[in-house]
């Protein structure tokens, strides 16, 4: 017998309401996702901006070399001086002195990094001290603003902004991002860790701490040290941008919290990271070198001139200045 029309009216609705109703089912989870999508977005942008207002401090007396600050709104190239103290080394809370100190210059246009270590012995003006001396005593006399003055006047170069990390902060840090992996340029041991020379190593944070401290075992002395200084902070800057580092990213500000010191506002960081991100991808490491010297029983590295404008000229040239 064949079907009435009526039924197959009602069955030819039958399919376009079944339709409507998942139809408003997918719109309900759409808007959902996004509603929580949105909270955890602004969960995390909360988190991020609170620590960075706390670790966030202004440099006073520091000298400026810029006729105008850069602005990286508009991506143009910029440099850190980056400070590790021994504040935090054994418990110590006094001022301490600044045992690493490298200048790292970003230029988004060439999406190139430039890391400069220097001596902490190197012998130079104190800026603000009136003193010639080891550079690294510039932290222990005037902190972060006397640091910056005078690696600005040994470089010849505007120091835009500073980073300061205790050495607590370094093993914090590489824990906190999941650790990093390195490969040992030498082979040696240090504080119960050992390296093999040429063989990636898996670094937790106490043994990062490890791999960079040792200096007495190195053929280079001091200089290899910040080699293997430079290898640490370039694994931390790549693992850093990773995404499995910003989904654990509550234990990085808490570790930034606790360690870092940064006149980087919060709005700074956030276009660092968007449209600088890509100059990590190619790091150079350089070197400012010196001349063992004995003045009054007392050691120093000697930086000849010539020494002094290879290594300006470089950083002059990644920061676009005449």
């Amino acid at each position: 017998m064949s079907e009435t029309r009526s039924s197959i009216r009602n069955k030819s609705n039958e399919k376009p309401r079944k339709n409507k109703k998942w139809l408003k089912i997918i719109l309900a989870l759409i808007v959902a996702f996004l509603v929580i999508f949105g909270l955890v977005i602004w969960k995390v942008y909360s988190d991020v901006a609170g620590t960075t207002e706390k670790i966030y401090k202004t440099v006073e007396n520091k000298e400026e070399v810029r006729q105008k600050p850069i602005d990286i709104n508009k991506s143009e190239s910029f440099s850190i001086l980056m400070l590790g103290v021994d504040t935090g080394e054994s418990g110590r809370t006094d001022q301490g002195r600044s045992d690493t100190i490298m200048v790292m210059t970003i230029n988004p246009k060439t999406n190139q990094t430039s890391i400069v270590s220097i001596p902490r012995d190197t012998y130079t003006e104190i800026i603000g001290k009136g003193t010639m001396d080891k550079i690294n005593h510039a932290y222990a006399f005037g902190g972060t603003a006397m640091s910056i003055n005078t690696v600005q006047n040994l470089l010849d170069i505007p120091i835009d902004y500073y980073a300061e990390v205790n050495m607590q902060g370094i093993q914090d840090i590489v824990d906190a991002i999941g650790g990093i992996q390195i490969i040992s340029p030498l082979s040696f041991s240090f504080d119960s860790y050992s390296f093999t020379e040429g063989e990636a190593t898996q670094m937790n944070g106490p043994k990062a701490l490890a791999f960079s401290r040792m200096r007495h075992e190195d053929p280079e002395g001091d200089y290899g040290r910040q080699k293997r200084q430079r290898q640490v902070l370039e694994a931390i800057v790549k693992k850093a941008a990773t995404f499995s580092t910003i989904t654990n990213y509550k234990d990085v500000l808490g570790t930034m919290e606790n360690n870092l010191k940064t006149n980087l506002s919060f709005e700074d960081m956030i276009d660092i990271f968007s449209k600088y991100r890509s100059a990590t991808s190619k790091i150079e490491q350089i070197q400012l070198e010196g001349t063992g010297i004995m003045l009054n029983e007392i050691s120093y590295q000697q930086i000849s001139d010539q020494e002094l404008e290879r290594v300006s000229n470089l950083l002059k040239e990644q920061l676009k200045i005449e």
